[in-house]
């Protein structure tokens, strides 16, 4: 498909990850957005929802059942939790499908059924899916059909942890994550702790020890040892709209290593990449740094500890955390530079 456009259906376009895939594939050469979902949208015009996109040209949105898939190439799923797996298992088998929800992340079903308090309902497809941390997964992302788009924490925690792991420089028991975000990983959808009077003027922790990004960061983690790995996370929602912030604690797995050794090694793995980056030697990556862009920035500081480290990296959690990174697995997916359409730079202040 080197010169033809490539059609593509968004499911649950009037949430936040939908809308922010339609602000990135207006600049998308190749991608062309040609059947929105919303089910209590129905009828609607894009932009009686999102008026910032009023001015594309876009259908209007449907109901998932009156979709035409012999027209679609593409699928991006941003439907909740729970809800995709039916929805996926009924796709036609020539579209290729990145999922942004929780459904297929979980290769184990029975740890998803654990976790999201039901069986999963596609099991099969399961055993075919490919979890699409882009940077470290490229060449089996290549190949799939349906990609589970990892989450935003286990985004910001995987991407610095892993090459670690990989070169055996960090101990697989001693993990710590603290991660903070902004309200909108909460989903478009009215809830009592994301009002603004329940969130400004403060942060508090939640989900703490029963968090379903956990299993997600852990299954990651021991997939680059080959060892079960259960690390500490901990999230925690901040008064702003975007961004996360991990700030990750470890330690040496041998006492001559430093910092600045696996600063290094990160350094290495992410020497070409376009969106991972390691920041000079002592600058602290900020969630300001990367508002609406696809970059991943982080850096590795001494701790005052002897043997440890402090890690830091920032993302933002709707670009990267989300459809920018769905957009650059889909890109890879057809054979596409994977920048294609990501190409903007952060805004700031």
């Amino acid at each position: 498909m080197a010169n033809d456009q490539i059609r593509a259906a968004i499911l649950g376009a009037s949430g936040y990850t939908g809308a922010e895939l339609l602000r990135i594939l207006a600049q998308h050469p190749r991608l062309k957005p040609v059947a929105l979902t919303a089910e209590r949208k129905v009828g609607q015009a894009i932009g009686a929802v999102f008026p910032h996109l009023a001015g594309l040209d876009l259908p209007e949105m449907v109901a998932i059942d009156q979709v035409d898939y012999s027209g679609v190439d593409a699928v991006f799923c941003c439907l909740p939790h729970g809800t995709t797996q039916d929805i996926i298992a009924g796709l036609p088998p020539h579209v290729k499908i990145v999922d942004l929800s929780a459904d297929f992340r979980l290769s184990d079903p029975a740890v998803y059924a654990k976790w999201y308090g039901h069986e999963h309902k596609a099991p099969e497809l399961q055993k075919g899916a490919v979890y699409g941390l882009t940077e470290l997964a490229r060449d089996r992302v290549r190949e799939a059909r349906l990609v589970a788009n990892p989450g935003c924490y286990p985004t910001a925690a995987q991407l610095p942890l892993i090459p670690l792991i990989r070169a055996d420089m960090i101990k697989h028991g001693d993990i710590i994550i603290d991660a903070k975000s902004g309200v909108s990983g909460a989903g478009r959808a009215a809830k009592e702790g994301a009002l603004f009077c329940e969130v400004s003027e403060g942060i508090h922790a939640y989900g703490i020890a029963s968090h379903r990004h956990a299993p997600e960061i852990d299954q990651g983690l021991s997939a680059a040892c080959d060892y079960p790995v259960i690390a500490s996370f901990t999230p925690h929602l901040m008064p702003m709209s975007r961004g996360i912030l991990a700030t990750i604690y470890v330690s040496m797995r041998e006492h001559d290593l430093t910092a600045a050794d696996l600063r290094n090694e990160l350094r290495r793995v992410y020497a070409d990449e376009p969106f991972a980056r390691v920041l000079p030697e002592g600058v602290v990556p900020a969630t300001r740094h990367v508002r609406g862009s696809n970059f991943a920035l982080m850096n590795v500081f001494p701790d005052r500890l002897p043997h440890r480290a402090i890690i830091t990296c920032v993302i933002d959690n709707l670009v990267k955390g989300a459809s920018g990174q769905a957009v650059q697995n889909m890109n890879a997916m057809f054979g596409l530079p994977e920048t294609m359409g990501l190409e903007q730079q952060p805004l700031f202040p």
